[in-house]
């Protein structure tokens, strides 16, 4: 019996720990250190992205959202997850009632909560994961390879993430049925 109460409080005080370590922005957004600061020209993300053999990723997010904070204290602190995203992703945040100038992959610029509307997102967070290249003419909502509003459990975001990453998406494969055949693999 004391080994497993010492087991919940080792357990315990990872999870606290990690929650800790999320800090929290003047904007009232969590920050994480694998998010980039950038002057959200969305071209230019992109290029930098490619540069670093990274997939581009956007997550949407907003002051107080519940869903927001279970993501960041819960899910990304996990040591799969937060080393899968550093390794392949960069992440650009944005705030979908912030005023910071975003430029679209279409060339239009507007402030984070006009371009949010445009897109249509209406939930946070909203992963928007794209392409490496994006025809022009395009905006992101019309070029993402993936659009994931909500939060979702660590199975769900791991996959998602190998998904967009192993470029699953091009072929016949739902996300579903690749996810249920990943956890089928590793006997969940």
């Amino acid at each position: 019996m004391a080994i497993i109460r010492r087991c919940l409080i080792v357990l315990l005080s990872m999870f606290s720990t990690a929650a800790l370590a999320v800090t929290m922005g003047d904007d009232g957004l969590h920050k994480t250190t694998w998010m980039r600061e950038t002057f959200k020209d969305l071209r230019e993300d992109l290029a930098d992205a490619n540069a670093e053999g990274k997939r581009l990723m956007l997550i949407i997010e907003q002051r107080g959202c519940i869903y927001c904070a279970k993501m960041h204290q819960e899910i990304f602190p996990l040591p799969n997850i937060d080393a899968y995203i550093r390794e392949n992703f960069f992440v650009v945040q944005l705030n979908m009632f912030g005023d910071v100038e975003v430029t679209d992959f279409d060339g239009e610029a507007l402030p984070e909560k006009d371009m949010v509307r445009k897109w249509g997102m209406l939930f946070t967070p909203t992963m928007v994961f794209l392409p490496e290249t994006v025809d022009d003419g395009q905006s992101a909502a019309q070029a993402a390879v993936a659009t994931v509003p909500g939060a979702f459990g660590p199975g769900t975001t791991f996959g998602m993430l190998k998904w967009v990453e192993e470029k699953a998406y091009e072929g016949d494969e739902s996300f579903q049925k690749y996810l249920a055949r990943e956890l089928s693999a590793q006997g969940n």
